[in-house]
């Protein structure tokens, strides 16, 4: 077998005493955070962990050499208070911030005051998650970019009469979209002429609850497409590579519930032309870090851009099991200065990847379940991985997300991580609170999964079929009956 993808690594030849950065605060929590730190300790870098009050048992504090408490539970006292996470940062004299995902990690404010006190932000420059973290800036950049992108509007939407005009002009069913937004929110389907006004008004009213911006914008809506993402890793000298894509079609309410790498759909042929013109844009924008292109791929398999994440992602994971490439070590290296040190030619995509989040929800209704954990077991053997910050006795707090262990797979075939996976989520044991890995148990056996017959309507079909109660909300999208 040819290992030139263990290049990947390269950041591993440099030692300790000769690194840039001798500390790092992970702005974060959870799963995430543990994930930065165990990295962290491979290249002798010491770890700050910050934590709220209710936070202080789960284990990304235990694993840290250092921890202090920056607020109470609510996340706008704590995790997103940025004087707190400064002064933690200066008290402890780090050299860098990891904001992991989530929280601050896409705050162009927060990158620019990291700066600002010569802290190094790890993730690209502010200027740059600024742009992307406008919807319509980042659709106008990336088609100057050479991306296609879906026909819309070129600015936000100023009234019902300019929205009626560029909706009969891209053809209904159309789609508004939240220009700050992301997660679903801020976001309608529309599919007749009658629906346009009222879907304005409230994906714009959400949106302006939720993101402080109530701008929207306009584009084609496409039916049942694939989600398709593709891993970047530049560094500060020009040069890019990705890492193959992901298949994120699987979600619920537009949040993720499982990914694999590679997509059962992609030829080697998509593949290399969707990877280019990713690899492409981010070269002419001036792209420094890991990010995400995230792509919508039709029945006759064109793709188009969504959107790019300026931070590492939840489903990493899969792609550093068919790489063997540490995501986190290169995000640390090239905010260190470091040039890539491989190049595309030096990768290869081996196997298959399965990634399960596990939920602290009622696999039935997705009510949040949070409280005492009182057995818990992981799984093992081989091409195992989990991801997780709990343990047996450690109580799940109400105030943030419910994902509490991610379990990833790696095997030689797809067929064999699904069987992989089976097995992992039948020896993996958590009593005391609901969560989802019966809803995972239960995809990995549908036929259309294992067919990788699947798009962004996959679970929609899947709840009504398995008899669960869902109601359709008016985005389009299942959510529990209530």
């Amino acid at each position: 077998m040819d290992f030139r993808h263990w290049a990947s690594d390269y950041g591993q030849k440099m030692k300790p005493e000769t690194r840039k950065f001798k500390k790092i605060l992970i702005a974060n929590r959870g799963e995430i955070a543990c994930r930065i730190i165990w990295t962290c300790k491979e290249m002798g870098i010491r770890t700050v962990a910050v934590h709220s009050d209710v936070d202080r048992d789960s284990l990304h504090v235990r694993y840290a050499d250092e921890a202090a408490c920056i607020g109470p539970a609510p996340s706008a006292q704590s995790y997103l208070n940025i004087p707190a996470i400064i002064s933690t940062a200066e008290i402890f004299n780090v050299d860098a911030i990891h904001p992991g995902y989530g929280f601050l990690a896409e705050s162009s404010k927060f990158a620019e005051i990291c700066e600002a006190c010569n802290i190094k932000f790890i993730g690209p420059p502010a200027k740059m998650i600024r742009l992307m973290g406008d919807k319509v800036e980042a659709r106008r950049a990336m088609t100057e970019a050479g991306l296609p992108v879906l026909p819309g509007s070129p600015e936000p939407i100023t009234s019902e009469d300019e929205g009626m005009r560029l909706a009969r002009e891209i053809g209904f069913p159309v789609i508004v979209k939240a220009s700050a937004g992301g997660g679903g929110r801020g976001m309608r389907i529309v599919r007749t002429e009658g629906e346009l006004g009222k879907a304005l008004e409230t994906a714009s009213t959400e949106a302006a609850a939720a993101f402080k911006d109530g701008s929207v914008y306009i584009e084609r809506y496409l039916e049942a497409p694939r989600h398709i993402e593709i891993q970047v890793l530049a560094d500060e000298y020009g040069e890019c590579i990705h890492l193959g894509e992901r298949e994120c079609s699987i979600q619920r309410r537009h949040q993720k519930l499982l990914e694999e790498a590679p997509s059962p759909v992609l030829s080697p042929e998509l593949r290399n032309q969707m990877g280019d013109a990713a690899v492409a844009a981010c070269k002419k924008l001036g792209y420094a870090s890991a990010g995400t292109v995230e792509f919508l791929l039709d029945k006759d398999n064109k793709f188009y851009f969504m959107e790019m994440n300026t931070r590492i992602q939840v489903e990493h994971a899969v792609t550093e099991m068919v790489t063997l490439a540490d995501i986190v070590r290169n995000q640390i290296r090239i905010a260190e200065g470091e040039p890539l040190g491989f190049t595309q030619n030096d990768l290869l995509i081996v196997g298959h990847a399965i990634e399960c989040r596990i939920n602290a929800e009622n696999p039935e209704t997705f009510a949040p379940s949070p409280g005492k954990i009182t057995a818990f077991n992981l799984p093992g053997g081989p091409g195992v991985r989990v991801d997780t910050y709990v343990y047996s006795g450690y109580s799940v707090p109400p105030f943030y997300d419910s994902m509490i262990a991610k379990v990833i797979v790696h095997a030689r075939t797809r067929e064999l991580a699904i069987a992989r996976m089976k097995r992992a989520l039948d020896a993996m044991v958590i009593e005391g609170i609901k969560t989802t890995i019966p809803l995972h148990l239960k995809i990995m056996d549908d036929p259309k999964f294992r067919a990788g017959d699947i798009s962004t309507s996959f679970m929609e079909h899947f709840l009504t079929q398995n008899g669960a109660k869902v109601a359709k909300t008016q985005a389009g999208v299942v959510a529990p009956a209530t």
